[in-house]
């Protein structure tokens, strides 16, 4: 008996095995989500602003403050304050803008794991808050070297503990600016919810007397006063900055996580 092998069909296509399709790792995810900071006109725009400020900032202090008072830590947390005011709202425009320039169905399409990019965003924009120390840091030398340089105290020293509460002051306030972008989902409401909303606790703590006390708990301008004004921070100190966290930073980063997770992309 002969067995016969069937031949080819003309124009069959031989069946090809493709290579599984891997996902973006999360430090790609997040060097995407740092070009999309500078990308937008108005991220890149904020960026320059921020820088302008604090050189104008400092330049105002070499003119104006007392000799005594141009040291490297006074140029040091002045030139934090632009960025600590203006951060929050590059926070905001980094995860809103998923929604207000319609990208999000291309980028949850691409990543449908949507908690995978908002933790890129979150650690884009923390990185930018440490950049800004940075800055603050260089311009503050910058500001010493002409200080010394003019007559004025000109004195370098400047304990690290002041970094490092730098530091913590400027990635709480972006993400607590995040987190009104995450509940929220819109640039001006998010923006307007987030200057407002703290600033109309801090004025309610000081007018109405039964406020008086919660305020101490949860009002950020005191509980993070005292990492620029102390050494050193007191437990209780540390206990109402993690409470004015919970409530600012934690708890809408948590609620809108859940409300952008189920949000209908459309």
């Amino acid at each position: 008996m002969t067995t016969t092998t069937a031949a080819p069909t003309a124009g069959a296509v031989a069946p090809r095995h493709h290579s599984p399709v891997r996902r973006p790792s999360l430090l790609r995810l997040t060097a995407v989500e740092l070009r999309k900071l500078v990308d937008t006109r108005a991220g890149r725009w904020l960026l320059i602003t921020i820088g302008l400020v604090v050189v104008a900032v400092v330049t105002l202090l070499l003119i104006y403050a007392e000799d005594a008072e141009q040291t490297f830590g006074t140029f040091f947390v002045t030139s934090l304050l632009p960025a600590n005011v203006l951060l929050p709202v590059l926070g905001i425009l980094s995860i809103t803008s998923e929604w207000s320039q319609r990208t999000a169905l291309t980028t949850y399409a691409l990543v449908p794991r949507r908690e995978r990019v908002v933790t890129a965003k979150l650690i884009a924009v923390v990185l930018a808050a440490i950049a800004s120390v940075l800055v603050a840091l260089a311009v503050a030398s910058i500001g010493t070297l002409v200080a010394s340089a003019t007559g004025g105290a000109g004195t370098w020293q400047v304990g690290a503990t002041l970094i490092v509460n730098g530091v913590i002051v400027q990635v709480a306030v972006v993400l607590m600016g995040a987190a009104f972008g995450l509940l929220l989902l819109n640039p001006p409401l998010a923006i307007v919810g987030y200057l407002l909303l703290p600033t109309l606790w801090s004025v309610l703590g000081e007018m109405v007397r039964p406020l008086c006390g919660p305020a101490g708990w949860l009002d950020t301008s005191r509980t993070m006063d005292p990492l620029f004004s102390s050494d050193a921070l007191t437990g209780e100190q540390w206990g109402r900055l993690a409470v004015s966290l919970l409530v600012w930073m934690v708890l809408p980063l948590a609620a809108g996580l859940v409300r952008t997770l189920r949000r209908e992309v459309s």
